[in-house]
């Protein structure tokens, strides 16, 4: 029976696929500054300059804009958790250091143009932003399967990780009604996308290397999945209502992160399992069965909380029209 690999092993035995994933990266991100997607002209002195503090008629987005948005750029925020997660896990030699800084800086990009947009157009409150981005950042980050930590769970959990910011970046671009929001987003969404790719091919490569001991690491990070943003202010109230209103939900949490990713790596085609790997894949297998069964459950329950809310806003409707 092949023995597992240790994490050095891992590193050392995929660098050359990790630069070449960095060279196609380099050649294919496009440059672009932060400043060029925020309206500054929209832009006044809050008090403390001698202008005006913020107040909620002030902005413009919808409620369920604005939780999309705190939620997004929270989850941006917490970069240096993310970044410490991936260089314990990564190296920061070779390739490995160059794409932990490269990724670190990329990223650090989508915080920035997302706080100065909220703060210019003054979409959301700054004060209760700042003191949300304080709580999270004090709470910090830690893989859902900390007690198996290494390199393969990491890997895995940031394919899926990034593929679903990418997602829930997207849509809330859509929800915020405001074209330069929407393209700000989309430019986002682009980097998280090519971000996605890189993982997603080194945790193939890690597949082909060892494949039983990484299936095993991607089915325990799916059972265990959670959004990054887990443990910030209101993220359970806001990530209700993104999921209410298709901004993030299970079924695109199943159909546009999970079985995409798993179709690209051919998990249920490969013959490469031993007995080992291929229980694993069967236990993968009953999950995801049971994940679509959750999924029209959610639905249904969602369907029926959108009637009820829509039917009480015509009967209020009415009744004002009666008064």
């Amino acid at each position: 029976m092949a023995r597992d690999l240790t994490q050095l092993e891992l590193l050392s035995e995929l660098e050359a696929v990790a630069e070449e994933n960095v060279d196609r990266h380099l050649s294919m991100a496009k440059e672009w500054h932060p400043h060029d997607y925020v309206p500054w002209d929209e832009g006044r002195n809050f008090a403390a300059m001698g202008g005006v503090d913020w107040d909620p008629s002030q902005s413009r987005l919808s409620e369920l804009a604005k939780a999309a948005m705190i939620t997004n750029l929270l989850t941006e925020d917490n970069l240096p958790s993310y970044h410490r997660e991936i260089a314990e896990n990564f190296s920061q030699d070779g390739a490995w250091g160059t794409w932990v800084g490269r990724w670190t800086a990329e990223e650090n990009r989508h915080g920035i143009v997302m706080r100065d947009y909220l703060v210019v157009t003054r979409g959301v409150d700054p004060v209760a932003l700042e003191q949300a981005r304080m709580t999270h950042m004090t709470n910090g980050f830690a893989s859902p399967t900390e007690e198996e930590a290494g390199f393969l769970h990491s890997v895995a959990y940031v394919t899926f990780q990034e593929l679903a910011t990418r997602v829930s970046h997207r849509n809330t671009g859509k929800v915020c009604d405001d074209p330069i929001a929407d393209r700000m987003l989309q430019r986002v969404a682009t980097d998280e996308n090519l971000h996605m790719i890189f993982y997603r091919n080194m945790c193939g490569a890690a597949l082909d290397l060892t494949p039983d001991q990484s299936i095993e690491a991607i089915t325990l990070i799916l059972e265990n999945f959670q959004m990054p943003g887990a443990g910030m202010p209101n993220f359970r109230r806001n990530g209700v209502l993104m999921a209410k209103h298709g901004i993030y939900d299970l079924r695109q949490h199943l159909e546009e992160v999970i079985q995409p990713v798993l179709k690209k790596w051919r998990i249920f085609e490969r013959e490469d399992f031993t007995a080992r790997g291929e229980a694993v894949r069967d236990r993968l297998a009953g999950f995801l069965e049971r994940l679509g069964k959750d999924v029209l459950k959610f639905e249904e329950q969602r369907d029926r909380m959108l009637a009820r809310e829509a039917a009480k806003r015509e009967r209020e409707e009415l009744t004002s029209l009666a008064g």
